[in-house]
C-alpha cells in the first residue's frame, strides 16, 4: 500500500511557505476580501495543526486577527464584502463566507483550541461577520451556473454554524433546479477550472450537511468522467470548456483533495491514481486542503491501491473524443458553440481547436484551419460524426459559413428619408434594415476527417465554396525544431510547409507531417481570428511552434501526423 507521507510532507511543505508569505503580506482593506479570509483560515489553520512547523506561534494568531479586523472594514451595509471582479456579490461573498465558516468549524472542533481565549475571541469576531452577511445570501441572486453551487454550500455551512430553516429552504430553492451535470459526467460550463475549484467543493459540502445525495452523485461522476481527460503531462483536457480555461493548459493539482476524499471514502483504486498524480504538482492551495484535513482526518489516510484508469472515451454531449494508445494520444473536438449564436462571449466555447496529438515530449497543442472568408473567422466545428467500420472509428468534424449581399429595398419599404434600421448582417451591423431585402448567399462548405491510426491519424480537409485562400495552421508545444527541406521559416517566426513532408522534434520524440508529393504550398501562412476579435484589434491565436499547410478553395487536402516516440507511455 503506498504510504501517506508524501501528500502530509507536500502539505506540510506548503502550509510552511503560505505561512510565511501570509505573515509578509500583513493584512490591508485594500486586499480582496477573498484573500483576507484566505489568509485568516491558513493562520488559524497552521496554528493548530499537530504537524505544523509554526504550530503555537502567537504570530499566526496576530496575523489571523489582522485579517478578519481588515475583513469587517470591507464588510458594506447589506452585509456583502466590497471588492472583487463584480459589485455586491452574493456569490463572491460566499467564497469569503465558505472559507469563513470552515475556519469557524476548525476552532469549534479541533481538541487544540479548546480552552484558547484568542481564538475564541477570534471566533466571536467570525460570527459576527456571518451574521451580517447571512441575510444577504438567503435573498440574493447569482449569474454563473456554478454560482448556484458556491451560495448553497455557504448557506449549507451557515446552517452547520447554527441551523436555520431559512437557509436550509433557501440551498434548497437551489438544489431544485438540479444540479447542471450531463449523462457524460461534465458540467454545463464543461470548465475544469469551475468543477475543480467550485462545482465539486461546493456539492460536497453541500451534500455532507444536507445529506444530499445527488450532490455526491454529482461529484463522483464528475471526477469519474475527468479519469479520460488526464493527459501524460498531468493537465486535464479543456479544449470543449465554456469557460476561460478553454485556451489554458489546466493541471490536474486543483483535484487533489477530491480525488483523496473519494478514494478513501469509496475504496476507487482509480481514484487514488489520480490523486497520486495530482500530487505531482504539490499542494496546490494549503489553506483549504489543510482545512479539509483537520475536519476530514481521513483524508491523510493511506490510499487504495492506485489502478490505472481507462485513457479515452467519448463525450458526446461535448463533442468530445480522446483516442489514446501506448504510442500517442489523440484528442478531437467538434462541440464549439460559435456557430449557434456566432459571437465571442465568456460561457460559450468558442476554441478553434479541433485536434491534439500527444506523442512523450513532442506535443502538437492545436491544428486549426484558417480562413480568410469575408472576416468569418477560423473553422469551428457544429457537429462530430464518427463512424466505426472494421478499420477502426473514424470522426467526420462539418461547417457551413455564409455570407451575403442585399438588393435594393422593395419600393413599398422605402424610407423617403433614406434612413432604415439597423440591424444585424451577422458580421457586422448596419442601417440598412437587413432583413427587409433579397439576398444573395456565398457560402464556404468545410470538412475534416480524421483516421486515427496505431501511430497517429490521416487527416481529410475537404474545403467548398469560392476561390479564396485558407492556411492549416498546426501549433506544437514550444521546445522542438523543425527539420527537414519542407519546413520553410516565415518572417512571423512560424515555419511554411512548402512540399512534402516534415518532423517537430523534441529530445528522442518527435510528430512527423506528412502531406504527399503533390502537395505545394500556396502562398504564406497566416491566422486570420475573424471579425469577433480583429475588429478590436485582438486575437485569439494559438501559442507555440506553428507549421501552416496553405491552399485555396476549392480544395482537397490529405495528410497525414505520425508520432515516433523513444519510449512509450503506460499510464
Amino acid at each position: 500500500m503506498p504510504d501517506r507521507s508524501p501528500f502530509l510532507g507536500a502539505l506540510r511543505n506548503a502550509v510552511a511557505e503560505d505561512v510565511r508569505r501570509a505573515l509578509a503580506e500583513g493584512a490591508s482593506p485594500a486586499d480582496r476580501h477573498r484573500r483576507l479570509m484566505e489568509r485568516a483560515k491558513l493562520l488559524v489553520c497552521a496554528y493548530l495543526w499537530p504537524e505544523s512547523d509554526d504550530r503555537g506561534d502567537p504570530a499566526l494568531l496576530a496575523g489571523a486577527e489582522a485579517n478578519v479586523r481588515a475583513l469587517r472594514a470591507l464588510q458594506g451595509p447589506g452585509g456583502l464584502f466590497i471588492g472583487g471582479d463584480n459589485v455586491d456579490s452574493p456569490p463572491d461573498s460566499s467564497f469569503t463566507v465558505n472559507d469563513l465558516c470552515d475556519t469557524l468549524q476548525v476552532i469549534g472542533t479541533v481538541d487544540a483550541a479548546a480552552g484558547d481565549d484568542r481564538l475564541a475571541a477570534l471566533a466571536a469576531e467570525l460570527d459576527a461577520v456571518a451574521d451580517a452577511v447571512e441575510p444577504a445570501l438567503i435573498a440574493g441572486g447569482v449569474h454563473t451556473p456554478n454560482h448556484r453551487w458556491e451560495i448553497s454550500a455557504a448557506l449549507a455551512r451557515l446552517h452547520r454554524r447554527r441551523p436555520s430553516e431559512a437557509l436550509r429552504r433557501r440551498a434548497e430553492e437551489w438544489l431544485a433546479e438540479g444540479v447542471d451535470i450531463t449523462a457524460d459526467g461534465v458540467y454545463s460550463e464543461r470548465s475544469a477550472n469551475y468543477a475543480a475549484w467550485v462545482s465539486n467543493p461546493s456539492l460536497t459540502a453541500i451534500a455532507e450537511v444536507f445529506g444530499r445525495e445527488d450532490a455526491h452523485a454529482a461529484v463522483v461522476r464528475n471526477l469519474e468522467s475527468t479519469l479520460g481527460l488526464i493527459h501524460p503531462d498531468g493537465t486535464v483536457e479543456t479544449v470543449h470548456s465554456r469557460r476561460q480555461d478553454q485556451l489554458t493548459r489546466f493541471p490536474l493539482g486543483p483535484y487533489l483533495v477530491a480525488y483523496r476524499r473519494y478514494a478513501v471514502q469509496l475504496g476507487r483504486g482509480d481514484f487514488a491514481w489520480a490523486a497520486e498524480r495530482a500530487l505531482r504538482d504539490g499542494v496546490v492551495h494549503a489553506p483549504s486542503t489543510l482545512a479539509e484535513l483537520l475536519l476530514e482526518p481521513a483524508l491523510g489516510d493511506e490510499l487504495p491501491e492506485a489502478t490505472a484508469p481507462s485513457a479515452q472515451g467519448t463525450w458526446a454531449q461535448s463533442r468530445l473524443v480522446i483516442d489514446d494508445n501506448a504510442q500517442r494520444r489523440l484528442v478531437v473536438f467538434g462541440g464549439s458553440d460559435y456557430p449557434r449564436f456566432r459571437r465571442v462571449r465568456s460561457g460559450l466555447s468558442t476554441n478553434p481547436t479541433f485536434l491534439r496529438l500527444f506523442a512523450g515530449e513532442a506535443v502538437l497543442d492545436s491544428v486549426r484551419l484558417s480562413r480568410d472568408f469575408f472576416g468569418l473567422g477560423p473553422f469551428r466545428a457544429d457537429g462530430l460524426a464518427t463512424d466505426r467500420d472494421d478499420g477502426g472509428p473514424s470522426h467526420r468534424l462539418t461547417e457551413t459559413v455564409a455570407a451575403h449581399y442585399y438588393q435594393p429595398m422593395p419600393a413599398d419599404l422605402r424610407s423617403p428619408s433614406g434612413e432604415y434600421e439597423l440591424t444585424d448582417d451577422g458580421r457586422f451591423y448596419g442601417s440598412m434594415a437587413f432583413a427587409q431585402r433579397g439576398r444573395d448567399e456565398v457560402a464556404l462548405r468545410t470538412s475534416v476527417d480524421v483516421q486515427p491510426t496505431d501511430d497517429g491519424a490521416i487527416l481529410t480537409l475537404s474545403v467548398d465554396g469560392p476561390d479564396s485562400p485558407w492556411a492549416l495552421e498546426l501549433a506544437f508545444r514550444e521546445g522542438g525544431r523543425f527539420e527537414g527541406e519542407g519546413a520553410t521559416p516565415q518572417e512571423n517566426g512560424s515555419h511554411l510547409l512548402t512540399h512534402g513532408a516534415c518532423v517537430y522534434r523534441v529530445g528522442e520524440d518527435a510528430i512527423a507531417v506528412e502531406a504527399g508529393d503533390a502537395y505545394r504550398s500556396a502562398g504564406p501562412g497566416t491566422y486570420h481570428p475573424g471579425e469577433d476579435y480583429a475588429f478590436l484589434g485582438a486575437t485569439d491565436a494559438a501559442d507555440g511552434s506553428r507549421l501552416y499547410l496553405t491552399g485555396r478553395s476549392p480544395a482537397r487536402l490529405v495528410f497525414s501526423l505520425r508520432a515516433e516516440r523513444a519510449v512509450r507511455w503506460v499510464r
